[in-house]
């Protein structure tokens, strides 16, 4: 079996919301589907992100019975770099983001780093290498 790493499909509940969020706020561009539909995938390059309707998806597994939310610690952190994390904050505070943490050193990790969250909750961070 020959596996290639494609898309980190996101599950949401807030579907317009977070395509809205990922298209305007990320500056992402979707290359399938638009706000008013349940699916769509955003070109990052290797490898894809794509938004789906979480309750279709559930629909489709047959998993409706299921709780939908969990309170819990994240389980899953998408992880951009950047080039300067500062002017990404910037921007994405401009374009109506809200930040989670603001930017911080880690010279343990060797990167700067930022947290926001889309508007289902799923946690973002953009980094940069430390500059010496």
């Amino acid at each position: 079996m020959n596996l290639k790493y494609e898309f980190t499909r996101l599950l949401v509940t807030n579907f317009k919301e977070c395509f809205l969020f990922y298209r305007d706020v990320l500056g992402f561009e979707a290359g399938f589907g638009s706000e008013n539909d349940t699916y769509a995938d955003f070109v990052l390059g290797a490898v894809n992100i794509s938004l789906f309707d979480k309750q279709e998806m559930s629909d489709t597994l047959g998993t409706t019975h299921l709780p939908a939310l969990v309170n819990a610690q994240d389980k899953i952190c998408l992880v951009f770099a950047v080039e300067d994390v500062d002017t990404a904050c910037q921007q994405i505070k401009e374009c109506g983001g809200q930040l989670t943490a603001e930017p911080t050193d880690h010279p343990d990790w060797g990167i700067r780093t930022a947290h926001l969250r889309d508007p289902d909750g799923n946690l973002i961070e953009i980094n940069q290498p430390l500059r010496s």
